[in-house]
């Protein structure tokens, strides 16, 4: 992110202006997270995060979106848990802002709970126990604790590619933003959803 604000002609920063708060929260920690052998690999996507900025609240719930379900195959049984929250959290919040799913967000949620299939019912039961949906609302404080959550997820996993998949999770995240900031958020009628 330092080397970001650089190319886009900011003040040295890793928290630069160019790039949405929570992409970059997920880029510095992916970049710590990532072995020294394996970091000069994450410079190629550098100029793609410059301008990916904006007030659109869906870029936090997309990264860590994201992030949940890239770790929830990977991550320790507690993590898991709370990544699969997460994901229902992120995905109750869109529902709720856009009033339909976005596009290619179910086909990515499935994929990660078909590979983690015990962590739907679990979550479903705590989010009906703890009547999470009715009394919270996702923050970026929220994000953060999902990106953190799954990207220690990653880097903590029994997976040979540990490094290959941090890669790959920010790739998609900033893939994942572009289409959001690309896309006008729309303002649905009044919309009931269920979880």
């Amino acid at each position: 992110m330092e080397f970001a604000s650089y190319l886009a002609g900011e003040s040295w920063s890793d928290h630069p202006a160019c790039t949405h708060p929570q992409l970059a929260s997920l880029a510095r920690m992916t970049n710590d997270c990532t072995s020294d052998a394996a970091r000069s690999k994450l410079a190629v996507l550098i100029p793609s995060v410059i301008g990916l900025n904006g007030d659109d609240p869906r870029v936090a719930l997309v990264v860590a979106l994201r992030a949940a379900t890239s770790a929830l195959p990977v991550a320790n049984m507690e993590r898991q848990r709370a990544l699969a929250v997460g994901i229902l959290t992120c995905e109750h919040a869109l529902l709720q802002m856009e009033g339909r799913p976005l596009p290619g967000v179910p086909e990515q949620i499935r994929a990660a709970f078909d590979l983690a299939p015990d962590t739907e019912p679990w979550a479903h039961r705590f989010i009906a126990d703890a009547g999470t949906f009715a009394r919270t609302k996702f923050t970026s404080r929220t994000a953060d604790s999902i990106v953190r959550t799954a990207v220690q997820g990653i880097a903590e996993a029994c997976d040979s590619d540990t490094d290959g998949r941090l890669n790959r999770l920010l790739s998609a995240a900033i893939d994942d933003c572009a289409a959001i900031l690309a896309t006008p958020v729309v303002q649905p009628a009044n919309v009931h959803t269920r979880v």
